[in-house]
């Protein structure tokens, strides 16, 4: 070979080889690329550590109050506890899914779970996770926005999850404004409720409606209701004492198949509120929860009531 084609050759050699490797690294990230995307599981990292969940669940068994979070997700329901069996925000979305407790092993492998999600420290854990990958949240660990993004995290739907949340906070806290330009910034606000026989009063923390008015609009407190109830969620109280810890504006969150006589008594016709027509009666039954389709519920409510 003349010493002149010498370098030509090499040059075409090193260009074939180049060409090569880029095709073999292309085709190695095609079908890596092929394997994210047909990928039947995913990672999520839970409390107890990793578990591999549906990359997209088909039939999810909810053992707890997150039940609006997986629908606001369009993600199958098919097990739901009694509680949310009660909520008529759900009614439409729940009508085929069968009530279930953690103890009714039987029945949940019935309904073909593939995946279960629940609160912790519940009875037949280790049952449950025999049956579909389990995931078990601690109540309150997270806040309540963040512990729907975890959801999301879960039947892999995180941005969907996120964005939902960033939007709301917006509009709860510009209807806040509205509020609070109307009834005055130091107007007071009291959630409470009656079950069974006991009176309740609650913090910002424990769904009625409490995160929307103390956290995301900003609304007050009673001092007396700060006290007790803000640092343990909830306190107990007789309903004698009731206009005590009532603020200038009440949600009374009723169950409809109680007993709710009380309303004609004296004592509450005395409380200020009442008196003002500033006690406004919830659906206990829908206001119970602080997923996404109940603070919806409950947003509009709060509108409509303290702007009407």
């Amino acid at each position: 070979m003349k010493k002149w084609l010498l370098p030509i050759f090499m040059m075409l050699v090193l260009v074939l080889a180049a060409c090569g490797n880029k095709e073999e690294k292309t085709e190695k990230a095609d079908e890596g690329s092929k394997e994210a995307t047909s990928a039947e599981t995913i990672t999520y990292q839970s409390e107890a550590g990793p578990i591999e969940v549906p990359a997209n669940p088909k039939r999810v068994v909810v053992l707890s109050s997150f039940v609006g979070d997986l629908l606001q997700l369009d993600v199958n329901v098919v097990g739901v506890d009694a509680w949310a069996a009660k909520n008529p925000n759900f009614e439409d979305a729940i009508k085929d899914a069968v009530v279930v407790e953690n103890t009714d092993i039987e029945k949940i492998l019935e309904l073909e779970p593939d995946l279960i999600i629940g609160l912790n420290g519940i009875e037949n854990a280790d049952k449950l996770s025999e049956i579909a990958p389990t995931v078990l949240f601690t109540y309150g660990k997270v806040d309540y926005l963040q512990q729907f993004i975890e959801i999301g995290k879960v039947v892999n739907k995180e941005k969907e999850a996120t964005a939902w949340v960033e939007d709301f906070k917006a509009r709860a806290a510009e209807a806040g404004k509205k509020i609070k330009e109307k009834i005055g910034e130091d107007a007071t606000v009291t959630v409470a409720e009656k079950f069974n026989k006991q009176f309740y009063i609650y913090g910002d923390n424990w769904g009625r409606g409490t995160e929307i008015l103390y956290q995301e609009m900003g609304l007050k407190m009673p001092e007396k209701v700060k006290e007790t109830a803000l640092e343990p969620g909830y306190y107990a109280i007789s309903q004698e004492v009731l206009g005590d810890y009532a603020g200038d504006y009440v949600i009374f969150s009723m169950f409809q198949d109680q007993d709710n006589s009380f309303t004609d008594a004296a004592w509450f016709k005395d409380i200020k509120a009442v008196k003002n027509g500033h006690l406004f009666e919830v659906n206990a039954n829908a206001f119970y929860f602080n997923d996404p389709i109940t603070l919806e519920h409950q947003l509009k409510f709060f509108e409509e009531k303290f702007l009407q």
